[in-house]
């Protein structure tokens, strides 16, 4: 219930010792990490880094082999459901109902959030409306592009207000003026007090709207710090990450390019 709620000074996220192993291989290495409230986070790294498979254990849909999860104060997974009720997700795949309409998507999504049906029913009409999917209300989603897809999603994240957002890779395949859209409106909700936490390949978009960032390389954090001070250092995000994750070290150009 929402009422068995934990200190409201807790951090958003606060993970200790959380690993994942498949067979013997560890997808994610003793990761502590700890992301403050109101807090736009960058979570970053290359491909195979550990990013979706953490996120994934944040929602519950894989379970750690060792560590502790805490989210808005509270235990996952102990307290799941209390948990899900204050998080708005976009994963990296598409988790829709291909039958149905966009209308009909985020209402469901809006009752399963807790709304009443009237509720539903009208946050998911201005919902379809500010992300500019009212054009065909009788498409299926089945008809959608990827884009349209991402901003459905991050839609259904919105209908109920989350205090936490886990985003992963939210504007892949987003147009410039869609992605605009769910930059502002993140933005917004970081003002309003919100945490957004969120995985990204694009870094200008990353360095553009996160407090602190985190880089991750085979499991395991290897810089944590606030953006304005790796501008004081003399240094790019980009710059950053390349160092870190060795990005290209050893290669040899072929000569004929």
């Amino acid at each position: 219930m929402h009422g068995a709620l934990a200190d409201p000074a807790s951090p958003a996220i606060e993970v200790r010792g959380l690993r994942k192993l498949y067979g013997e291989k560890a997808a994610v290495d003793g990761l502590d990490l700890t992301v403050p409230r109101g807090c736009f986070y960058g979570f970053l790294g290359p491909n195979g880094a550990g990013k979706t498979t953490t996120i994934r254990m944040l929602i519950g849909l894989a379970r750690p082999t060792a560590g502790e999860i805490r989210l808005l104060g509270l235990p996952m997974p102990e307290r799941a459901l209390d948990i899900k009720r204050r998080i708005g997700l976009v994963p990296e795949e598409s988790l829709l109902f291909e039958r149905l309409t966009g209308a009909e998507f985020l209402q469901f999504a809006g009752r399963m959030y807790g709304l009443d049906r009237a509720t539903a029913a009208s946050r998911a009409a201005e919902l379809l409306e500010f992300f500019r999917l009212n054009d065909s209300p009788r498409k299926l989603i089945a008809e959608y592009s990827k884009g349209m897809r991402k901003r459905l999603m991050m839609a259904a994240a919105l209908i109920h207000r989350p205090e936490l957002f886990l985003l992963d890779e939210p504007f892949e395949g987003v147009d410039a003026v869609g992605a605009r859209i769910m930059k502002d409106l993140l933005l917004d909700q970081v003002r309003r007090g919100a945490t957004v936490f969120l995985t990204s390949h694009v870094l200008e978009v990353v360095e553009r709207l996160c407090d602190r960032v985190a880089i991750l390389n085979q499991g395991r954090i290897v810089l944590e710090a606030a953006v304005s001070d790796l501008h004081s250092a003399a240094e790019t995000l980009e710059d950053a990450f390349v160092r870190l994750v060795g990005a290209g070290q050893g290669l040899e150009k072929p000569d004929w390019l």
